[in-house]
């Protein structure tokens, strides 16, 4: 499978999860507990992982499986991060509006490609970083409202608290997806049973949420488990199995692709989501909207083409060996009966 499909699937599946889970709401608000929406696609990556992990030990090639406790003990390690960020999230939202945190987001693009170059020692040319920073502008001028309304005033009104959680939460996102990327990478083990381990503790540090959230609210609406499906509907379920199948297409592209290709995705996702609420939800397109597609075009031309479609490279001449001269003969010279 190429990986340039799995980047445009994973792009349509983003764009659709926003959307799926607004129409998910009920009179702008939740019939379910909306925590339990990612345990259920863990659970859900869970038992898709280990069926395919089952169907590869019946292949007459069994898959490779590290199971080291010193291999499996990292595998904890990106629930850890995400727990903290989104900690971290709630915490950023205190200080700053909706619109001033989406904008920051937009940092995680920077410095994914900062910890990319320096964790996983891949190097990026200067037209690629020049690409990434592109992408950042582009997603961030697609959010920036109009300067005649009070949002924009919001932007640098924050405290400096805000700002700097803000970056925190950016750098612990860019943390996560790099960290995964290189377990993925570490070894040549099945992928399959590397999401087996990823997603096992997904579901169970999720589940410690759930429980911890009975516990601050003294099970006022009893156990987790007894109301885990409480109010879910047909569009619940798309959101669960929309936001399980986004998960293991970005699994595949940090075992066979890298962080960027999904940093691009998530952020055509976004420009997408957009453009089709113009459609669904009335949403008035600005020049701001359009000005960020075309920035974000130019971004993934960018980043992706071969630099000679970019730029003109002079053409290389082929020297000739130094050990080739060219011997001249001079005919006068021949003896007279070789003339006759």
């Amino acid at each position: 499978m190429q990986w340039y499909f799995v980047a445009a699937l994973l792009t349509i599946l983003t764009s659709s999860q926003g959307i799926l889970t607004t129409l998910s709401q009920s009179n702008g608000r939740y019939k379910y507990d909306y925590a339990t929406v990612p345990f259920l696609a863990e659970v859900f990556k869970l038992l898709v992982s280990s069926f395919l992990l089952w169907r590869e030990f019946r292949a007459p090639n069994p898959p490779r499986m590290t199971t080291e406790w010193k291999c499996v003990r990292l595998f904890p390690i990106p629930s850890i991060i995400y727990l903290i960020h989104n900690n971290v999230q709630f915490a950023t939202l205190t200080y700053v509006d909706t619109s001033t945190y989406q904008i920051m987001g937009n940092l995680k693009i920077v410095t994914t490609g900062i910890l990319f170059r320096l964790f996983l020692r891949r190097k990026l040319s200067n037209l690629q970083w020049m690409a990434i920073v592109l992408l950042a502008v582009g997603t961030t001028t697609s959010q920036v409202k109009g300067c005649g309304e009070a949002s924009c005033d919001s932007l640098f009104s924050a405290p400096l608290q805000g700002y700097m959680l803000g970056i925190l939460s950016a750098c612990l996102s860019a943390l996560a997806g790099v960290y995964t990327e290189y377990l993925m990478k570490k070894n040549n083990d099945s992928l399959y049973w590397q999401n087996v381990q990823l997603y096992t503790f997904g579901a169970i540090f999720n589940m410690a949420r759930l429980l911890l959230d009975d516990f601050r609210g003294g099970f006022e609406n009893g156990p987790w488990w007894q109301r885990l499906l409480n109010g879910y509907g047909l569009t619940t379920w798309m959101v669960v199995l929309n936001l399980g199948s986004t998960g293991l297409l970005v699994s595949w592209l940090m075992k066979y692709a890298d962080n960027i290709v999904k940093v691009y995705s998530t952020s055509m996702a976004m420009l997408l989501t957009m453009v089709l609420s113009i459609y669904l939800f009335n949403f008035r397109p600005t020049l701001q909207l359009f000005l960020g597609i075309v920035i974000c075009m130019m971004s993934l031309h960018m980043y992706f083409a071969p630099p000679s479609v970019l730029v003109d490279l002079p053409v290389t001449v082929k020297a000739l060996p130094e050990s080739l001269h060219e011997v001249s003969i001079d005919r006068s010279m021949e003896p007279n009966n070789q003339r006759k």
